[in-house]
């Protein structure tokens, strides 16, 4: 497959998880692709793939991930800004050291890169940011998460109106992926298993989701496919905010 023949792309948080299903789907359709994470190199990612060790809520590392894009790659066909972390606090438990922490990587990091890559895109290049259906339907102990991904929405359209059509920018916004992030959402719960079989029961696609569903989205997004599509949330979640909130079983 080549629907990303030619293109470059810089993928952050490509370790493990979503970024890591990214970067395999982007790299199998012909992208030549950076990522980064915090420590270093994962000794299964393919030699094809570039790696930065990089913290994105500093902007010197910022900095200097955007100048080896430029020496290896001349100019950023797409940025996915997929690092991200979360604190499962309510706002009152959440200390200023979570803020820092958290907001950082969340919503700094998003907007350094942005700000970084915006100006070494090329013409028709494509920002896919992941967010959360957390930002418009809050989910309960994580404060501060849920906040930093309503952030991610509001940059999104942002960059897409004050950027295109040189620049499109989109979202995704994942519902429950099976990922660490989703075990630990789970683990603060006072009966875990209860609600992950709850949580379960409310998605009408009778699943969770896998990273590869999102990297599917991604993939589209990245591609010329979508030149139409920009300044949107495309929320993935096997249809769980769909539904009301009473309990189907009930009906």
């Amino acid at each position: 497959m080549s629907r990303l023949q030619g293109k470059t792309a810089l993928i952050t948080g490509g370790r493990q998880g979503i970024g890591r299903a990214i970067v395999d789907s982007f790299v199998a359709e012909g992208a030549r692709v950076m990522t980064c994470g915090r420590g270093p190199r994962p000794g299964d990612l393919p030699k094809a793939v570039l790696w930065e060790t990089t913290d994105v809520a500093d902007k010197a590392d910022v900095d200097a991930l955007t100048d080896r894009v430029v020496a290896e790659f001349g100019e950023l066909s797409i940025l996915v800004n997929n690092a991200g972390l979360q604190i499962e606090k309510t706002i009152v438990e959440t200390t200023d050291q979570d803020w820092e922490l958290l907001m950082g990587v969340n919503a700094r990091g998003v907007f350094m890169l942005c700000r970084d890559c915006i100006p070494i895109m090329a013409q028709g290049g494509s920002i896919i940011n992941i967010g959360s259906i957390s930002a418009s339907t809050a989910d309960p102990g994580m404060a501060i998460y849920n906040a930093s991904k309503a952030f991610v929405q509001g940059l999104t359209r942002s960059i897409a109106v004050d950027h295109g059509p040189a620049i499109r920018c989109n979202a995704i916004s994942p519902g429950w992926i099976m990922t660490g992030m989703a075990d630990a959402a789970f683990a603060v719960a006072k009966n875990p298993e209860a609600a992950k079989t709850d949580a379960l029961a409310r998605h009408p696609a009778g699943r969770f989701g896998e990273p590869r569903d999102i990297a599917k989205l991604a993939l589209w997004l990245a591609s010329d496919e979508a030149d139409f599509a920009t300044g949107q949330c495309y929320t993935l979640d096997g249809g769980m905010t769909a539904a009301s909130p009473l309990n189907p079983g009930l009906f």
